[in-house]
């Protein structure tokens, strides 16, 4: 998949799974349900040491039905074997200007963790597809898109942390690209996370259709 079209699934998509499991048969259900939810964008996360099976397992079994990216990259050599393993994206709780020249040898998007506006001007100039709202998006709540795209109207975020199915409206009111979430989309039954991930889905598109 070329990267512009890994950007354009991410946005369309508008929903992602932040996935942190201990086995690859989890890290499976957790994907089959979210699918079955209508959400495909999936990031599996780098604090466990089997994040690069994971993903191996998840492209090997769903292909293009699932777009997988790693999350919590903070050098180069861990983006470079994720990407070796599959990963079409790579998020990160902090920038680094390795990871983004690796991400951008191997033409990946790329998501850094930034906190103050001056971090988000060099990674943008560094070729982040996404900025990655952290840990401030749990501060500014769903006034985040609002805030920081006033100056830079075209600053493409990724929200991660804060939002839930009653305030989710708003974060895409206010212009928020994209918004990661944990335990909605990963603790509970299949049926669960499948119910919610319909629901997620539901209220995007459905505040996006009357914003448009």
């Amino acid at each position: 998949m070329f990267k512009a079209d890994t950007i354009k699934r991410i946005k369309d998509t508008g929903i992602m799974a932040i996935v942190r499991v201990e086995t690859i048969e989890e890290g499976i259900k957790i994907a089959q349900a979210c699918l079955d939810g209508g959400v495909d964008v999936i990031e599996i996360s780098y604090t466990n040491s089997n994040a690069g099976d994971v993903i191996k397992a998840l492209k090997d079994k769903f292909k293009d039905q699932l777009l997988v990216g790693a999350g919590t990259v903070l050098d180069a050599t861990t983006a470079r074997l994720s990407i070796m393993d599959g990963a079409e994206f790579i998020i990160a709780p902090t920038f680094s200007k390795e990871v983004s020249d690796m991400a951008n040898l191997y033409q990946v998007a790329y998501a850094p963790g930034c906190t103050t506006y001056t971090e988000m001007m060099e990674a943008l100039k560094a070729g982040a597809s996404y900025i990655k709202a952290f840990p401030i998006s749990n501060y500014y709540g769903p006034n985040l898109a609002k805030v920081f795209k006033v100056p830079f109207p075209d600053m493409p975020i990724l929200a991660s942390g804060g939002a839930t199915l009653d305030n989710l409206h708003e974060w895409v009111e206010n212009g928020i690209d994209c918004v990661g979430l944990g335990g909605l989309l990963t603790k509970g039954s299949s049926e669960e996370i499948t119910e919610n991930a319909k629901k997620l889905r539901q209220i995007l598109v459905d505040t996006r259709n009357k914003g448009a």
